[in-house]
């Protein structure tokens, strides 16, 4: 079963598009709870290429340099948020500055690649490509948008990376705190930039719960602590653990007694855990995972895939997905999968996928 990550989420895609246009010309995103939008302006390039983080997610950026008939690609760029990252020095000659950006996998099912009127080359690790139209192996093609940034007082070159909530360096940075506390199973919804009793209660509990002290929130590596916490195994949720040396995409099912809703993927990178953000209390959490490559097809073994199910059989489809209705799958573009019941009589269950 190929994974498809570059379309928007079927269920979100009613509200979740915004067009925002600053000065000349914006980049579109799509997540479940907001759309991101690149605010640029259209001053020429003459300096060093600076990329702004104001989003609730940490992210890694790839840019595209077109020049002369010639497109080269480079990544990636990790900006975290409320920091800002130069992903290109000097002066810039180039005819157009393309962007492609993606969140970290730790965010699971929520954010999705850009939406770009250029298809170049990218690598899962960093990379850099000198013709980026034309993909060779091990490379994927994606989605680029062209931008023109703004020149800061500094004199170099700017373009913001936002949600439509239009956080500003510090609401983007606790928004980014109170989104991986939630992913870490303690309670800071909503993810609001605004801080409060319960945002800093959840806070200080995380904080002990690692043995960490809270004049680390202001250390320069405390979302890089946050990631490794949330990539860690939890005596609490159902957490994920990757013992493959194979990417893993899972999806995670919920019956609350009312309906069973089924949602993915998410990505595991191997030697990593993730907690997907199941919400609330249902009566009973299903899970399925499947090994995949660096093109998303699924990993065979002696021709079968490796995959971890059951006999619960789900709707799931091959883009990103969120659905409450689960039966004649096919007939809606969807297709049934199996689903193993997680046991969670203990408050809490690690599964780990490893190879047979």
């Amino acid at each position: 079963m190929r994974r498809n990550l570059t379309q928007a989420n079927p269920v979100m895609a009613g509200h979740d598009r915004l067009n925002v246009v600053r000065y000349l010309s914006a980049v579109l995103f799509a997540l479940p709870a907001a759309v991101i939008s690149l605010f640029i302006s259209s001053e020429p390039a003459l300096a060093d290429l600076k990329i702004c983080n104001r989003m609730s997610y940490v992210v890694e950026v790839a840019i595209g340099i077109d020049d002369k008939a010639a497109t080269a690609t480079r990544g990636w760029f990790r900006i975290d948020p409320a920091a800002c990252r130069a992903v290109a020095q000097g002066t810039l000659t180039a005819d157009r500055i393309l962007l492609h950006a993606r969140a970290l996998g730790v965010y699971g099912s929520s954010p999705i690649p850009q939406n770009g009127g250029d298809t170049l080359c990218i690598a899962p690790a960093d990379f850099v490509i000198a013709a980026a139209r034309q993909c060779r192996s091990g490379q994927t093609p994606a989605p680029f948008t062209q931008v023109t940034p703004t020149a800061d007082d500094d004199g170099n070159l700017v373009a913001y990376l936002a949600e439509d909530s239009e956080y500003d360096d510090d609401q983007a940075r606790l928004a980014a705190i109170q989104r991986l506390l939630v992913i870490a199973g303690f309670d800071a919804a909503p993810i609001d930039g605004v801080d409060g009793p319960k945002t800093q209660g959840a806070l200080a509990a995380f904080l002990k719960s690692r043995g960490l002290t809270p004049d680390v929130v202001q250390a320069p590596n405390f979302f890089s602590l946050m990631i490794d916490a949330v990539q860690s195994p939890s005596t609490t949720g159902l957490t994920w653990c990757n013992d493959t040396p194979h990417k893993i995409m899972a999806a995670v099912a919920t019956d609350d007694g009312k309906a069973v809703v089924s949602r993915g993927w998410y990505r595991i990178d191997p030697g990593k855990c993730l907690h997907p953000d199941v919400t609330g209390t249902p009566r009973q959490i299903f899970s399925f995972a499947e090994a995949v490559d660096a093109d998303n097809r699924t990993v065979k073994l002696k021709d079968r895939p490796l995959n971890w199910g059951g006999p619960k059989e789900l709707c799931t489809r091959e883009s990103k997905f969120e659905t409450s209705e689960q039966a004649d799958c096919g007939s809606r573009g969807f297709a049934a999968t199996g689903f193993a019941a997680v046991d969670m009589s203990s408050g809490g269950n690690t599964l780990r996928f490893a190879m047979p």
